[in-house]
C-alpha cells in the first residue's frame, strides 16, 4: 500500500466512479482499476463492490478512506510546519498571565522574542487564572502563563516553572530575628495575602489550615508589589514567591525565611486551547522560553541559607 493508492481511494469515493477518479487524477481508468486490483490482492479483501456502472465502498475500503484522510492531513500539517519555519513571524500574539509572571517572566521573554521576531506584535494582559481562562476560551488571548493546576478539559496545561513560596516580613520584625520560624510563630499574626480564589492563596490557606494557624487577614490583593509595600511598612507579613522578593531582600528592604519543616511551592505553566495544530506564534513563544528557561529557573530558586 502506498500514498498513491490511498489518493486513488479518496478520488473514487469523492467522484463515485473509476472513470471520474481517473479524470480527476489525470490518469487512465485502466490505471485506476489496476491499482485497486493490486491493493485488493495485497489485502485479500474487496475495497469496492462493482454494481453495474455504480460502485459501493466496502468496510475495508471505508477503513482505508479514513486512513487516507489522516495520512494526508498529517502530510499537509508537516509541509505547512516546514514552510512556517522559513517565514518571519508577523501579526499579533496575545499573552495573558498573573501579576508575578508579568513582572518577572514576561519582560525577559518578550525582549528575546522581539530580538528573534521583530515583526511580531506582542500584547500582554494581566489577569488571574479565571480571567486568563476566559480570554483563552473567547479567543481574546492566545497563550497564558498561569499558576497550576487549572481544571479545564478544553485547555492544555504544560508545567514549566516551580517557585518556592517564603515567609516575608520587614527586616526589623520580631520574626526576622528568630533563628528558626515554626508554624506556631505565625498564629494570630496579621497577613497580607494574594486574593481569595487564586491558586497561590489556596496553597497558603491549605498550609494555614493544616497547621492550625489562625491568621488575621488584614488585606488581599492580586498585586505582589502592593503586598510587598504593605509588608515593608509593617502592616502585616506574607507568603510570596522568592523571585518577587529577591531584589528587596538583597536591598535589605524585606526579610525572607522558610518555615521550619515545611517547603511551600507553586507551579507555573503554559495554558492554551486544545487544537489539532498549534499556531506558530504560540509554539514559537514556548520554544523561545525553553531556550532561556535556565535564567528563570535560577531566579525562582531561593538560596539555601538567607
Amino acid at each position: 500500500m502506498d500514498l498513491r493508492q490511498l489518493e486513488i481511494i479518496r478520488a473514487i469515493a469523492d467522484t463515485g466512479s473509476f472513470t471520474a477518479a481517473g479524470e480527476k487524477l489525470r490518469v487512465s481508468q485502466s490505471a485506476i482499476s489496476r491499482q485497486i486490483l493490486l491493493l485488493e490482492e495485497e489485502l485479500g479483501e474487496a475495497v469496492f463492490h462493482r454494481i453495474g456502472r455504480r460502485i459501493r465502498i466496502t468496510p475495508a475500503g471505508e477503513s482505508l478512506l479514513q486512513l487516507s484522510h489522516r495520512v494526508f492531513q498529517d502530510v499537509q500539517d508537516t509541509v505547512s510546519a516546514i514552510s512556517d519555519t522559513q517565514e518571519s513571524l508577523r501579526g499579533t500574539m496575545r499573552l495573558v498571565g498573573g501579576m508575578t509572571v508579568c513582572l518577572y517572566v514576561f519582560p525577559s521573554l518578550l525582549a528575546e522574542m522581539r530580538r528573534t521576531h521583530p515583526s511580531l506584535d506582542l500584547k500582554i494582559t494581566v489577569g488571574g487564572a479565571d480571567r486568563s481562562i476566559a480570554m483563552l476560551r473567547s479567543g481574546s488571548g492566545d497563550l497564558g502563563l498561569v499558576t497550576l493546576p487549572v481544571e479545564a478539559g478544553d485547555l492544555v496545561s504544560v508545567p514549566v516553572l516551580q517557585e518556592e513560596l517564603l515567609l516575608t516580613t520587614y527586616p526589623a520584625h520580631p520574626l526576622a530575628k528568630k533563628r528558626q520560624i515554626v508554624p506556631a510563630d505565625l498564629d494570630k499574626q496579621p497577613f497580607v495575602l494574594f486574593e481569595t480564589g487564586s491558586v497561590t492563596r489556596r496553597l497558603v490557606d491549605e498550609f494555614l489550615t493544616r497547621e492550625h494557624i489562625e491568621a488575621d487577614i488584614v488585606m488581599e490583593t492580586e498585586n505582589v508589589e502592593i503586598i510587598k509595600a504593605m509588608v515593608r511598612h509593617g502592616l502585616g507579613i506574607s507568603i510570596i514567591p522568592w523571585q518577587a522578593a529577591a531584589a528587596d531582600v538583597e536591598a535589605k528592604a524585606l526579610f525572607c525565611s522558610r518555615i521550619s519543616g515545611h517547603t511551600l511551592r507553586r507551579q507555573t505553566g503554559w495554558l492554551y486551547p486544545k487544537m489539532s495544530r498549534l499556531p506558530r506564534p504560540v509554539s514559537e513563544v514556548m520554544r523561545v522560553f525553553e531556550r532561556i528557561r535556565p535564567r528563570f529557573d535560577q531566579a525562582a530558586r531561593a538560596p539555601r541559607h538567607f
